[in-house]
């Protein structure tokens, strides 16, 4: 996780269709780009087999917000969740399981 978040805006997965994802990478570090992925494909499995719930840390266009869900589908750009709802994989700062 970058060091600089600020606590983040706890929202409704819901709203997440709402919202405006900019198209810039929030990690500055290779490694953390690399944990990200690791992270989420360990949630993903977390999520179809036992369908746990993960906590989501990502920003949109306004500032850090933070999901509670489960994991449907991850693809090279982006993550799926319930109803088709998606986010930016390059928006996530963090994966918390």
């Amino acid at each position: 996780m970058e060091a600089n978040l600020k606590k983040p805006e706890v929202i409704e997965k819901e709203q997440v269709a709402q919202l405006r994802f900019p198209n810039e990478e929030v990690l500055l570090a290779a490694d953390a780009i690399k944990l990200r992925k690791a992270d989420l494909d360990k949630a993903l499995k977390l999520g179809n087999i036992e369908k746990g719930k993960i906590k989501i840390v990502f920003e949109d266009s306004e500032s850090i917000k933070q999901i509670e869900t489960t994991i449907w589908g991850v693809t090279d750009k982006r993550i799926i969740l319930k109803q088709g709802v998606v986010i930016p994989i390059h928006r996530i700062h963090e994966v918390k399981m």
